[in-house]
């Protein structure tokens, strides 16, 4: 019978334990390379601040503020629902602006877990924007009623909740003086992205003489 040298057979054992796992699931490394492996280094942490978060989220200036609004329309809390107008063409169309917070009135049943603005008060506050076109020369005087007769094709293509805003564009696309009747396009964007568009009409009705 044959024997291995001693010499030989030690070698090959050490051989062995140099290249065996440390421990179960560590990696299959060589000793002294396990040694020189570093771990990666944490990405460092990114900090934009409210200076340049402001910045980012800048809006125009106004062109009607709320007291201006106020002087329109008709409505008050808790159903003015136009903050501002930012952009506006005289007889033709009009952007305006309504921020969404958690303090809404509507918010305390619709609905208490998962708070989202009704969408017919979306379109409320979309036709009244609508108001401050119609309410106001060329159109009008401003005195009289300004009243939902119809919408058409509405369309909803995501919810709005607390901290949206929503930046609304009324169009006039008819107006016929002698019957009253006011028609107008209406599209409604949060942070670029369509939630509601439609068709509106509306009935003018002037005030009775006294």
């Amino acid at each position: 019978m044959r024997f291995l040298p001693i010499v030989l057979l030690a070698a090959t054992t050490e051989a062995f334990h140099v290249h065996a796992p440390s421990r179960v699931g560590a990696r299959s490394l060589p000793l002294h390379m396990e040694a020189a492996v570093e771990a990666p280094e944490a990405p460092a942490e990114v900090w934009n601040g409210a200076e340049a978060w402001s910045a980012k989220i800048a809006e125009p200036a106004a062109v009607f503020d709320i007291l201006a609004i106020k002087n329109v329309l008709p409505h008050r809390y808790p159903f003015l629902l136009v903050d501002k107008i930012i952009e506006f063409i005289p007889g033709k169309k009009a952007v305006g602006i309504k921020k969404v917070t958690a303090n809404e009135e509507f918010f305390n049943g619709h609905f208490p877990l998962r708070p989202i603005m009704p969408g017919v008060l979306q379109v409320e506050a979309m036709a009244q924007v609508g108001g401050m076109i119609a309410l106001q020369q060329p159109v009008t005087d401003g005195k009289g009623d300004f009243f939902f007769a119809g919408v058409n094709d509405v369309k909803w293509r995501r919810p709005v909740v607390p901290g949206d805003t929503l930046v609304m564009e009324m169009e006039m696309t008819a107006f016929k003086p002698r019957f009253g009747l006011v028609k107008m396009k209406g599209v409604c964007y949060v942070d670029g992205q369509k939630v509601v568009e439609g068709d509106f009409q509306f009935a003018m009705v002037k005030a009775k003489a006294e």
